[in-house]
Formats: C-alpha cells, sequence, structure tokens
C-alpha cells in the first residue's frame, strides 16, 4: 500500500472480511448477543455514573474525529430507551464533531465510569439540537447549553473489562511518569509563537507537577474522592 502522508509502505493488508474472519476467527454467541440496540436499566445505571465520553464522528469522505466530553457524572441526559441527549459545554468552538454530524450523521460513543473496568458503547445517528424545552434539562451549574446533540440508539451494549485490565488504567501504581511531558501551554508556544505571545490568565495560572518517578498521588486521592460509587 502506497499513497500514506508518511510515505510507509505496506504489502500484506488485509482486504475483505473474510480474510479477517479466517485469520482471526468468528466471535463467540455471547459477543453476539451483547448488543441490545437500546438503553436499558443497566445501560442507564452506567451512564448516570458517567462523568465522561468520547464522541466519534466522520465526514462523508471518510475522515474521522474522537471528542472528548465531561462534566459531573450523568450529565448526559436519557431521555427514553432508545433516545439520548449530550450537552455541548462552551470549548474552544472548533466543532469538529458537529460538523461532521452535519455532514454525515452516523455518532459513536465510549462512555467511562472511574474505576470501572467495563465500558458503554452506544452507536447510532445523531442530530444538533437546541429545543428550548429539553435544553433547561441539561442545565448545569445555573448555565444552559446553546445546543445538544441528541442521539438515536441503534446499538448499545458494555465492552469487556480486558482492555482496561490491560492498561492499567484505573491503577496509580501503573501509571507512566508524566514529568517528561510538555504542557499544554509550553505546547501552543512552540507551536503557535504568535499566538503564545499573549497568553491567557488561565493559561498562565502556575500548576503543580507530578513528582518525578510516579504519579502525583496527593491529586490522585483526590480523584479518587470524587469516583462515583459501584454497586
Amino acid at each position: 500500500m502506497s499513497g500514506d502522508r508518511g510515505g510507509l509502505e505496506f504489502t500484506d493488508v488485509v482486504g475483505s472480511v473474510d480474510e479477517l474472519r479466517a485469520l482471526m476467527g468468528e466471535p463467540s454467541e455471547v459477543a453476539l448477543r451483547k448488543d441490545i440496540g437500546r438503553i436499558d436499566e443497566h445501560c442507564r445505571a452506567f451512564i448516570a455514573r458517567s462523568p465522561f465520553v468520547l464522541i466519534a464522528t466522520s465526514d462523508r469522505a471518510g475522515r474521522c474525529d474522537v471528542s472528548p466530553k465531561g462534566d459531573a457524572p450523568g450529565f448526559v441526559l436519557v431521555a427514553n430507551d432508545q433516545h439520548l441527549l449530550i450537552p455541548d459545554r462552551p470549548g474552544n468552538k472548533r466543532f469538529d464533531g458537529m460538523r461532521n454530524l452535519l455532514d454525515n450523521p452516523g455518532i459513536g460513543l465510549l462512555f467511562l465510569v472511574p474505576g470501572s473496568e467495563e465500558t458503554l458503547r452506544i452507536n447510532g445517528r445523531a442530530r444538533i439540537v437546541r429545543d428550548p424545552e429539553w435544553l433547561a434539562r441539561l442545565a448545569a451549574q445555573g448555565k444552559t447549553p446553546q445546543l445538544a446533540i441528541a442521539v438515536e440508539v441503534e446499538e448499545a451494549f458494555l465492552h469487556c473489562a480486558k482492555c482496561v485490565k490491560r492498561s492499567g488504567l484505573w491503577e496509580p501504581a501503573r501509571w507512566p511518569d508524566r514529568s517528561g511531558m510538555a504542557s499544554p501551554v509550553s505546547l501552543s508556544r512552540a507551536r503557535c509563537p504568535s499566538i503564545a505571545a499573549s497568553p491567557s490568565p488561565r493559561a498562565t495560572k502556575a500548576k503543580p507537577s507530578a513528582p518525578a518517578g510516579g504519579a502525583d498521588r496527593e491529586p490522585v486521592a483526590r480523584l479518587q474522592e470524587r469516583w462515583p460509587p459501584g454497586e
């Protein structure tokens, strides 16, 4: 395969579902039956405890985007068994995902709950809405969003815990040392000198750095205090 932007060449590429299945086998009956196609009581309980969701979209040309959205647990509103609404909180106004949805309504969601090794996957079709009665139900800290993403659910299932277990995502002792990573301010200065020449007050606030050789234990403890309780 050629033509990649990085100039990489691949000569042994899987090109069909038949090839993929011949190599990797078929899914189990349990895996196939995971998808219930609606938001049942277990999905509702997961969403009610989730403070973070990843939103995957693409335009008609196949250019993709994954945008993170977060707020207090339960910030995503379950309207009924087939519909949910995601508020648009103030951000950078790029609207990568929303622009894709105007071109292609397909959407994929991945919900996380801190401390839970399972994740919730929901796929469907979405619209950008501004109905006042729904936006009012998405208000937080006295502020009502101007827009929301309304999702019609087509697939819904809990994803197994293997990937989270392997990653050690919720195990602070396994987290990598972040001391060598550039801060957002440093990256802005390196990539956009003209913009970084006049930093905003928020960007210049000092933040405590993690101690060398491990995770910042005090913030970890504070984060864990905010994790929603399990069953």
